[in-house]
This record gives structure tokens, sequence and C-alpha cells, in this order.
């Protein structure tokens, strides 16, 4: 929950930046756009506000918390991004040769405790909200059980004739009413129409006329439809000034464009006695009326704007409506190439968009040898240029990498010169691991043998996050998100990446597609050698996820070098125990068997 809290309060920066746009746009425009433009233009903004609360992956919120440093980062999102403190408890898992697989516990996040703050701020100020919300409808029923329907026989005269100029023939309740002073339409499915008993008996004819043909207009419009869209934005809302600016603005244009409807059904020597209802009883019909009802009252300020527009009212020509339309248009466009940016509340389980059409794809049942796991296996063939997948679902869905993003980590450090292929040994500082193999100087085949998270953390310090975030995205690694700890950010973190992916990427790597030196691709390819025998050559790597001392998260992936082919491949899966690198490895040997693919030998793993 606070990791969606910081993530909207993101969003909201470019809520204030759309909104800020849309009144710069809304001002250049003032004299091309009519009073319905103006205000449609604000139903872009309501169906952008809803936004942040669909289930998508997360975009540019989730881009710039991780551009924040690391500091800022830790502060915002409870510092371990994900990951935490690391524990050493080992992999209880046992094999044989290259299969041990060596994991660093990580401990579930702690929410900050400014998050929590913040979450328990703005939950308190939508309880309130709902309060405020709620004591309004209660009256509102009070005053609809004490109306009564009007009874006023030359009003409903007034009213039959007001429903045949707009041709409605529905008829909509007219009710009166002593405890409002404003006229007001509320409802959606069965609306009714208030009007003030002292409005009944101190207007005109004429002005009666005027404020039914307003209300009308409400109702041919919808207008009731926007106050309710209105009003759970509102709540959910309440602390961006911003937003309450733009709904104040909407009711403004609301009414402006509900005038200038009323005006395009009336003729023009009627135009100065509809402003002069709207002066003659500006003092009654400024009191704010409900959230869920649209009526003719409003401010002081938004009445006198209406009654300028009024006086400077004249019918859109043909050549208007179309630059209204062309405005409208490309306004839209621009919203919705930034609605992205509003993508801030990741779905548990993100999916990479992966357009399987046109791909050669087979679906195949190897759902035997996953028992007691979730977890999905991808298969490329490289010559026949085939997929082969169980579980199509569960291979886009992104999970934290742990240790298989080393393959890619340390090219990264070879390209930036950290390392060489001849000259890629780092000195052990000392720091004593819960695995002896870790407690030694490593060079690029040794640390990815043993898995040895300190000699990639040196790495990465060596980088710097900046470099490290331009080469994922280079290649374009899972979601390219680096946020967490900068010791942890591919275990459990905010790194993450689909088996998919995970084969799309080794096979860039084969075919060197990144255009990076061939010597460091060569000399990352060695590293991951596994096994060898007269059929081929296995490279690959494990990794695991491991969560509060409990493997959660298990991965190998790789590929085999045969005479004639080459085979890219990935399995994952997960549980709430017992999901190792190592047990991901036993099942991919055994569905590459299956398949006559590989044949493992006898033997560890060579190098």
């Amino acid at each position: 929950m606070t990791d969606f809290m910081i993530h909207f309060l993101i969003c909201n920066l470019f809520i204030g930046v759309i909104i800020i746009l849309l009144f710069g746009l809304k001002r250049i425009f003032r004299n091309t756009l009519t009073g319905r433009t103006q205000y449609n233009l604000w139903f872009l903004l309501l169906a952008l506000l809803a936004v942040p609360f669909l289930p998508v992956s997360s975009g540019q919120p989730a881009a710039f918390l991780a551009r924040l440093p690391f500091g800022v980062r830790g502060i915002l999102s409870g510092g371990g991004g994900g990951a935490g403190t690391a524990s050493g408890a080992a992999s209880a898992d046992t094999a044989a040769g290259w299969m041990n697989d060596f994991a660093i516990s990580v401990s579930s996040r702690t929410p900050s405790i400014l998050g929590l703050i913040l979450t328990g701020v703005w939950t308190a100020g939508i309880l309130i909200m709902i309060l405020l919300v709620i004591r309004s409808s209660l009256r509102l029923r009070r005053i609809k059980k004490s109306a009564l329907p009007l009874q006023n026989p030359e009003v409903q005269t007034i009213y039959a004739g007001c429903l045949r100029d707009m041709n409605l023939t529905k008829s909509i309740p007219v009710y009166s009413t002593a405890f409002l002073e404003s006229p007001v339409i509320t409802g959606y499915f069965r609306p009714r129409i208030y009007l003030p008993i002292h409005l009944i008996s101190d207007c005109k004819p004429s002005e009666i006329r005027y404020i039914l043909l307003h209300e009308l207009q409400h109702y041919r419009h919808r207008d009731n439809l926007v106050n309710y869209l209105m009003i759970p934005a509102g709540i959910l809302y309440w602390f961006n000034p911003l937003v309450w600016t733009a709904f104040a603005a909407i009711r403004g244009d609301r009414e402006i464009a509900c005038d200038a409807s009323v005006l395009r059904i009336l003729d023009k020597e009627d135009y100065r006695d509809y402003g002069f209802t709207l002066i003659n009883f500006a003092e009654k019909l400024s009191h704010t009326v409900f959230p869920f009802s649209a009526g003719l009252g409003g401010s002081m300020k938004q009445i006198r704007r209406r009654i300028l527009n009024i006086a400077a009212y004249r019918k859109p020509s043909t050549l208007k409506m179309m630059k209204n339309i062309a405005v409208y248009s490309l306004t839209a466009a621009l919203l919705a190439g930034l609605s992205p940016a509003l993508f801030s509340h990741a779905s548990e389980d993100e999916h990479y968009q992966w357009s399987a059409s046109g791909q050669n794809i087979s679906s195949i049942d190897m759902a035997e040898y996953f028992d007691g796991y979730d977890g999905s296996f991808v298969l490329y063939d490289l010559n026949n240029d085939r997929w082969s997948i169980y579980n199509e679902d569960q291979a886009s869905v992104r999970v934290s990498p742990d240790s298989t993003y080393k393959i890619y980590d340390a090219l990264f450090a070879l390209e930036e010169g950290i390392i060489s292929p001849d000259a890629s040994g780092l000195a052990w500082d000392g720091t004593l691991y819960p695995f002896e193999s870790w407690n030694q100087d490593q060079t690029l085949a040794s640390a990815l043998s043993v898995s040895a998270n300190w000699y990639f953390q040196e790495l990465d310090r060596q980088m710097g996050t900046d470099v490290i975030q331009s080469r994922i995205r280079e290649i374009g690694y899972g979601n390219e998100n680096i946020s967490g700890s900068p010791d942890s950010y591919w275990m459990e973190s905010g790194l993450k990446i689909s088996p998919i992916e995970q084969v799309k990427l080794l096979t860039d790597l084969y075919r060197n597609t990144f255009d990076f030196a061939p010597e460091n691709i060569r000399a990352v390819k060695d590293s991951l050698r596994l096994s060898a025998s007269p059929a081929g050559t296995l490279y690959g790597k494990t990794g695991t996820g491991q969560v509060d001392g409990q493997n959660v998260n298990g991965w190998f992936v790789g590929f085999t070098e045969t005479a004639d082919n080459t085979y890219f491949f990935a399995v994952n899966i997960h549980a709430e125990s017992n999901a190792s690198g190592s047990s991901a490895a036993e099942i991919a040997l055994d569905v590459l068997d299956e398949m006559d693919i590989w044949k493992q030998p006898d033997g560890n793993r060579e190098g």
C-alpha cells in the first residue's frame, strides 16, 4: 500500500501538469472554443484521474522513482526496494556439481515511516470526505421527502412549452421546496427538478421559462453523470489543490455550456432577458448546491463570467465547429500520449506484453515436471525459428531475475572496461560470507559459477547507477526498473523479467544483436559453460530468490549447442518454499531430455 502511495503522489505531479496544460489550452483557444467544447475538455481529465487506479504495469512514475538518488528512494520506499537487509541463510538444496545453488536471504520490506504516515493521512482524508458526502446526500434525501409535486398551473403550462421547445418526450418530474435557494436537477436514472418556492412567486413567466430550459439542458447533456464522477475523484484526490481548482472550473464551464445551449433555442432578442434573469437573482442563485446536482446557481464570480459570455454569445459557424473538433481531437491525442505516466499501480503479476501473432509457437504439456510449483518452461529453436512453451500465461509474468541477472551485469562491466576477458579478477575484501566459496578472490568465471554476490556488487559500485540504468535500457532488460537498494535491486526487488524475455535476451546475446565487443560476448558465454558431451554443450545460470529464509523463486536459463542447432531455454518456478535455482535446473534438464535436446552426461560442471 505504501508503494502505491508513493507512486500515487508522483502521479499527482503529472496530473498537476496536465491540469495546467488544459488551462493553458483553454486560454490560448478561448476565442475559438465554444462553451460546450471547453466543458467537454474536462471529460478527458476525469478519465485520466482514474488511470492511476487501473491494474496495469508501472510506467513513468516507476521510472521516475528509479532515477531518484538511492538515499531519497530509500526514505520513500523503505530502503530495500523489495529487498531489505540480507541475512546469511544459505540454500538448503543439495545437488551435484554446478547445480549447487547459493542464495542470500533477503527480508520482506518494511514500509518506511514516511510511507506509513502518508498512507494514514490519505486514508483519514478519504474517510472525512466520505462522511461529508454522506451528510450532503442525507440532506438531499430530507429535501426529497419534504418536496411537493409542482401544483402551479401557470408554471406547469410553461414547463410543457419548454419540453416542446427542446423536443423532449420524457417529462422530468418537477417539485417545489422551501429548503433550496437555487433551482437544481438531481438524479441520473430518475431525475427530478426542484424549484424554490420563493422563485416561483418572485419570477416572471419568462424568467421561469429560462430557469426550466436551463435545468432541462442539464438533463439533456447528462450533467449529473459528471457530478457522480467528480464525487469519487474528489474523495481520492482530496489533497490536490489543482484537482479542486479544475473541479471549480468544470462547474463553471458546465453552466456556461448550459447557458449556450439555452441561447441556441432562444430568439436573439431574448438573450438580454436571459442575462437579466441571472443578474436579478444573482444573490439568491450564488448559494452552493449539492455535489449530486446541477443547477442555475454558482458563485458570484461564476455568475459574472456567465453574464459576460451571454453578452458576447454568437451562434457558432460551421467553420468554428470544425476548429473545435480539431482542437479537441488534438488535445485528446496529446493527453492519451501522456496517460502512460499515470500508470502507478502495477498488478501483482506484471506481464510482458508479447506480440505472439506471427510467432511460430507450440504449446507443450510439461505439467508433470512442475509438481508442487507454479512455473513455466520456454524453449526457442534457433534454426527453425520455433517457440515451445509450457504455461504461456506464466511465461509472460515478470518476476525478479535474482542471480540470472549476473550474466548481463558481467557483460556491462566488460563493456565499460571495469574488467576484461583476460583480467576479470577482483580481490576478496575479507568480509565473511555464509558460503566458503565466496570467501576468496574471484574471476568472472568463478564468480558466475558460485554466484558470488559481492563480485557483482563491486562491479555495480564501479559502474554507477546511471551506467547500469543506461545499459539495462539499451538491451531492454525486463521492466528496466532498478529501484531499491543498489546492492540488491535484482534480488526480489524492483528489477523484474519474464521467462520469454529471458530467452529473447539470451538469443540476442548469442547473436550479439547488442553490437557489443565480440570478445566480451565470448567471455560471458565461456563463463556460462556448464557441461559438454559428444552431443553438444550446455550453457546456463541458476538463480534463487530467498525471502525470510524461504526459497520462493527459482530460475534456470541458458542454451545448448549441438552439432547442427542451438536451443535457448528458461525455467522459472515459484512457491512459498523450496523453489530454488537447483530445482529449476533439474526440471529444465528433465524437459530437455524428454524433448531429445540435451542428455545430461555424467560428471560435474566443467571449468
